[in-house]
């Protein structure tokens, strides 16, 4: 699991930064820093990213190939494109694109829906982002570019939102797309109590304005500083169609205006999507794409060594990963750094997780640099709180650190009061320091790092016992308190460049894995949300992520190395990527060779 949705980058190339605005851009909105989208969900969002290699037409693009890309430094503040038509890079591969072909991705869960409320787990936001459009659509190098809004105004106070629509743009059912859309779709999934965990999206939200059929004006009770990172880019569904079958049917049989339709949906074997020949934007040039559930990795890179595959949306072994990088005459590849944070969520109302002092001694007790080196053969950095360091407009390094030491991890669970017993593990008022971590039936890259990381609690007293879970259900189980704990990629700020997690670490959010509550952060959440000054909101996040660092709310690990391959066929993909995951809402743009 991992949101997609949030991805890092490095600073964008001269030709993006200089690039002029589609729109009137306000002060209000260039406060709003983008990097990285979706992923998640079991896994990483794909974030900063060099070109690790680029097809042949590429000259010496595969000197990269073997190396892992450095750290960005700069995070650049938001883009907006003048002109939907003009391409943000340059593709690789010569030639006129063709008509035809069946191309098949390999992803490593099954795919539990394909709604807007579904986005999370990259695997789902790599179909979905096929059969819908938003407002605004993040590209591969963090720019928004206008969609299903052909012009976009954010005004300087932060209060209102205007979109100029589109026309003549068809769902697949033949009904014509309107501001009416976008006003249910934005009301629908702005209401929790409909089940929507991106309710936090249209935080501060008042009211839709469909004042005429290209025309949308939100407006807001309060500023929302995320709304034009977020909330403009939730994909819209036909009111008519939606309300009618209701969301629990539309997750299965979703109508969009994307290039693709909905042709096959099998949530635990694969999904297939086919041409939409009305798309807006023109047909798309393959005939169909079909997402495979392959949970071993192993398995996914035979898939792509033989032809079978044409990419792989989740990550392989690190291992197989850079072998692959390496081997420039198959493969196109792309490197990225995740903003997704490889954790540990735990359930904060068990005896021993409610205890700070335990979840910090945890945080001693693990050699977390050990474990990237080992499991991930130092594909990853080191965690310091929710934010990742190449988040660099956001991140705060001055927190609380953990090294790695057991005895002071002993000290703190001795001082917590638990003691260990006969059998070497701790316990308190008769209750067991035991608990039991959910992890990903299949995941073949994780579950060595949570055998790794029970041998280190073992050492310390704590039992930490592994059985493996469909990755829906622990997603579904955990914010509802019935999972210990589980083991997975997921941003926690980040999203999109926004570094707001009011979905994640909000009391009651409806992606609060570890039932965290603290007033102190809602409050501060609260605020980052409603200060459109970049400045004047960098100094909430820092206090945020220090709360994060000293409460430990999760157990954070790593924000791993992200990898993303192509078949040499596949045409029409960027020269480079600083957000490689989200090259496949670029999908209708590519062609077989």
């Amino acid at each position: 699991m991992d949101r997609f949705l949030g991805r890092a980058s490095e600073a964008m190339h001269d030709q993006v930064s200089t690039r002029r605005q589609f729109m009137k851009r306000s002060a209000f909105f260039l406060s709003i820093p983008v990097v990285g989208a979706l992923l998640t969900a079991c896994g990483g969002s794909n974030d900063k990213s060099t070109s690790a290699s680029t097809s042949a037409s590429s000259s010496g693009g595969s000197t990269a190939a073997a190396t892992t890309p450095a750290t960005p430094e700069v995070v650049p503040t938001v883009s907006v494109n003048q002109n939907a038509a003009t391409p943000t890079t340059a593709s690789t591969g010569g030639g006129t694109p063709k008509k035809g072909g069946d191309m098949v991705w390999v992803g490593h869960q099954e795919l539990a829906g394909l709604s807007p409320n579904d986005v999370g787990p990259s695997d789902q936001w790599d179909m979905i982002t096929q059969i819908h459009n938003a407002l605004l659509e993040q590209d591969e190098n963090f720019v928004l570019q206008p969609t299903l809004a052909k012009t976009f105004e954010a005004a300087a106070d932060g209060l209102s939102y205007t979109y100029k629509l589109v026309e003549n743009v068809k769902f697949h059912d033949g009904t014509i797309f309107s501001a009416d859309d976008v006003k249910y779709t934005y009301t629908f999934y702005a209401d929790a109590s409909n089940g929507s965990v991106i309710a936090s999206y249209f935080a501060n939200m008042d009211t839709v304005d469909a004042s005429d059929p290209t025309t949308v004006v939100v407006k807001m009770k309060a500023p929302n500083a995320a709304f034009a990172a977020l909330g403009s880019t939730v994909f819209i569904v036909p009111a008519k169609y939606h309300q009618q079958v209701g969301e629990k049917t539309y997750r299965t049989k979703p109508i969009g205006t994307g290039p693709f339709k909905l042709k096959e949906f099998s949530s635990a074997d694969h999904t297939t999507v086919e041409r939409f020949d009305d798309h807006f934007r023109g047909a798309p040039h393959l005939d169909t794409i079909t997402e495979k559930l392959v949970a071993e990795p192993s398995v996914r890179k035979i898939a792509l060594e033989t032809g079978q595959a044409d990419s792989s949306v989740w990550t392989l072994l690190a291992q197989d990963d850079l072998e692959l990088t390496k081997d420039t005459a198959k493969f196109t590849s792309f490197v990225s750094v995740s903003t997704a944070v490889n954790h540990f969520p735990i359930n904060d109302k068990l005896p021993f997780f409610a205890q700070k002092e335990c979840r910090q001694a945890m945080m001693h007790a693990i050699d977390r640099q050990k474990v990237i080196d080992t499991v991930f053969h130092g594909a990853a950095v080191v965690a310091t709180a929710n934010l990742a360091p190449n988040l660099a407009a956001w991140y705060n390094k001055d927190v609380t650190m953990y090294d790695y030491d057991v005895d002071k991890a002993k000290t703190m669970l001795d001082s917590a009061g638990w003691v260990a017993g006969s059998d070497g593990i701790r316990a308190k008022g008769g209750q067991r320091f035991s608990f039991t971590c959910a992890v990903i039936s299949g995941d073949q890259a994780r579950k060595p790092e949570a055998e790794l990381v029970q041998q280190y609690l073992k050492a310390v007293g704590i039992e930490m016992k592994i059985q493996e879970q469909p990755a829906t259900q622990i997603i579904q189980n955990l914010p509802l308190g019935k999972l210990d704990a589980s083991l997975f990629n997921w941003t926690y700020g980040g999203s999109n460049g926004e570094p707001d997690a009011s979905d994640t670490l909000k009391t009651g959010a409806g992606s609060n894995f570890s039932s965290y509550s603290n007033p102190q952060m809602d409050q501060l959440l609260d605020q980052g949300l409603a200060e459109p000054d970049i400045d004047k909101r960098k100094p909430i996040y820092n206090q945020i992520q220090k709360i994060v660092a000293d409460d430990v709310p999760f157990i954070y690990m790593m924000y791993w190395n992200w990898f993303n391959h192509f078949s040499k066929r596949t045409q029409g993909l960027p020269k480079s990527a600083l957000n490689s995951g989200q090259l496949y809402n670029k999908a209708y743009q590519w062609w077989f060779a």
